[in-house]
């Protein structure tokens, strides 16, 4: 047996023998680059207070990941198309685990974001490439199984993140949490070449460089407006932002429908199948990001959890997504993706509208069943959606369809923390105004409290040791008269730490309460609108009323090629 496996994937008259295995590597590259942004969430605390990060900061260290990981997914799939998918694979492990060692180096705010950046540009290699691979690996009867373990994955490491992260923070810091990727992008590298075989196109012409740096343009800008809009308002650079992603998505679309071998044929839009699995694609991760943004947030400050424990109280939700991929594969050929990613969307509206029942007195058992049914909504819904978008490609263009799916994962989870944190945030401000009134706390104060949560407990602790500072100056006073008067003091403040505490705890509840109604209702929407546009009949990646029409296209595109 050859230790490196160098026999293209398509030059074999059979199914690859090892694919099971190479499937494997895949999963565990897609893991790393998931758990790179969720682990981030419980290390961000202890990162904020050794760098000094302003909220500006921390919000651009999340962020710089998701910028150039979206904009560059659509032009390097088709670069892996054309010149090795496997090899696009292999160079993003290398810049991912070289943007992981340069986060463990950083030492300021600077550089813990340029090296997010580097890591997500790997991740841009590595995350269409893993779709592509395994389209090209698998038979087509087998595909949807692999995709539906694929998915499996990213909802494992959804969750996986802040259980791996929370262990790392027991007795390590901040910078671990990016040193743990090198030596699993190692293990990962080393087994695509043993185990993985090499694919690209059989038949490519020259790329569409101008659609793609088009590509690049409006995505990347579309992705920076929408976190720097909700979060830091407006102003110049967030409206700058929004009117180049118009300009650019207009003149992607123009010059895409005049070119004869477009990076993205943008009339596949038009098609029922693939337009409503993007839009579920998208929807769905609208809500997971932005539901996971706010709940590690209550577990973490409101309930008292620490990282670990924060992490493991979210595996629920992994397990779930286990068992819901389970089900896609028996109930999809039975009943039609329509109804299967339906039914998921319901599941999935169902429990961010049972998160709206949180209020102060809740505990964590009140959420098991929200993340449980969030769980088996993702696994219903996301392979299907997944299988059929990769299915409305050609062989030609499995890096193409794979960073489509992956935009689409992006786009949605970068519109899920902007629009719902956006909603938190202005609804804890304001349930803690009303909180607070009366209580004759300084306006800068509450202006601080009102920041985020973990703000507001902070003050509540600031004035809880004042009252301490008071009572131990009360012990040590020179007079009965002045020692009375410094214990009064120190019991007034300590009352006051505690109704902030409880103010404070209150109206993140609310929050969490009335951001899940937002989220519930988005969705709901979304249900319908995926509902009327996928169609009725026929297996998740070829519906039987466009089978016809996919296959015409794949002999005018080998015509097109042999001219």
């Amino acid at each position: 047996m050859r230790l490196v496996m160098n026999e293209p994937v398509e030059r074999t008259d059979r199914p690859y023998p090892r694919r099971w295995w190479a499937l494997l590597v895949l999963c565990l590259s897609l893991l790393i680059i998931v758990m790179a942004n969720t682990a981030l969430t419980v290390a961000a605390p202890d990162m904020t207070r050794d760098l000094g990060l302003s909220s500006a900061d921390l919000q651009w260290v999340i962020d710089g990941y998701t910028v150039p990981y979206a904009a560059l997914m659509l032009l390097l799939g088709a670069i892996g198309d054309k010149y090795s998918r496997r090899g696009a694979l292999a160079l993003g492990l290398v810049v991912f685990g070289g943007g992981a060692v340069f986060g463990y180096l950083a030492d300021s705010a600077a550089t813990v974001i340029a090296a997010r950046a580097v890591m997500g540009v790997g991740a841009a290699l590595i995350m269409p490439a893993t779709l592509s691979l395994l389209a090209a690996t698998f038979p087509r009867a087998e595909r949807a199984k692999a995709i539906t373990l694929w998915t499996a994955t990213a909802g494992l490491a959804i969750a996986a993140g802040p259980v791996v992260a929370g262990a790392l923070l027991k007795d390590h810091g901040w910078s671990s949490t990016f040193l743990i990727n090198v030596p699993i992008a190692a293990v990962a590298l080393v087994a695509a070449f043993v185990l993985v075989p090499p694919s690209k196109a059989a038949h490519h012409d020259r790329i569409d460089v101008v659609g793609g740096l088009l590509s690049v343009v409006w995505i990347g800008s579309l992705v920076y407006m929408i976190i720097e809009g909700p979060h830091f308002g407006w102003g110049t650079k967030a409206v700058t932002a929004a009117v180049v992603a118009g300009v650019g998505l207009v003149l992607f679309v123009a010059w895409e429908l005049r070119h004869l071998r477009p990076v993205l044929d943008v009339r596949r839009f038009a098609h029922r199948r693939f337009a409503g699995s993007n839009l579920a694609v998208a929807l769905f991760f609208l809500a997971v990001f932005g539901a996971f943004y706010y709940l590690t947030q209550h577990l973490q400050f409101v309930l008292g959890y620490d990282a670990l424990q924060t992490g493991v109280r979210m595996l629920p939700l992994a397990g779930a997504v286990f068992v819901g991929s389970a089900l896609t594969g028996f109930l999809t050929p039975r009943v039609g993706m329509r109804i299967t990613v339906t039914a998921g969307m319901v599941g999935g509206t169902a429990a961010l509208a049972l998160l709206t029942r949180v209020d102060a007195g809740s505990t964590y058992g009140d959420f098991v069943l929200p993340l449980v049914i969030l769980g088996l909504a993702i696994g219903l819904a996301l392979s299907p959606c997944t299988d059929a978008i990769m299915g409305s490609f050609p062989e030609a263009e499995l890096g193409v369809g794979g960073a489509v799916n992956d935009t689409s994962i992006e786009l949605g989870g970068s519109l899920g923390i902007a629009l719902l944190g956006s909603v938190l945030a202005n609804s804890y401000s304001s349930h803690l105004a009303d909180a607070t009134a009366g209580s004759r706390l300084p306006a800068n104060t509450l202006d601080t409290a009102q920041d985020s949560v973990g703000a507001g407990y902070a003050v509540a602790q600031g004035i809880g040791d004042k009252a301490r500072q008071l009572a131990e100056q009360a012990a040590h006073a020179g007079s009965p008269q002045q020692a009375a008067q410094l214990k009064a003091q120190a019991g007034q403040l300590a009352d006051g730490a505690r109704q902030m505490a409880d103010a404070v705890g209150s109206s993140f509840a609310d929050a969490v309460a009335h951001t899940s109604l937002v989220g519930a209702v988005v969705l709901g929407v979304g249900t319908v609108l995926v509902a009327a546009l996928l169609p009725r009949k026929g297996r998740p990646g070829q519906p039987a009323e466009e089978q016809a029409e996919g296959q015409a296209e794949e002999r005018d595109l080998v015509t097109a090629e042999r001219h």
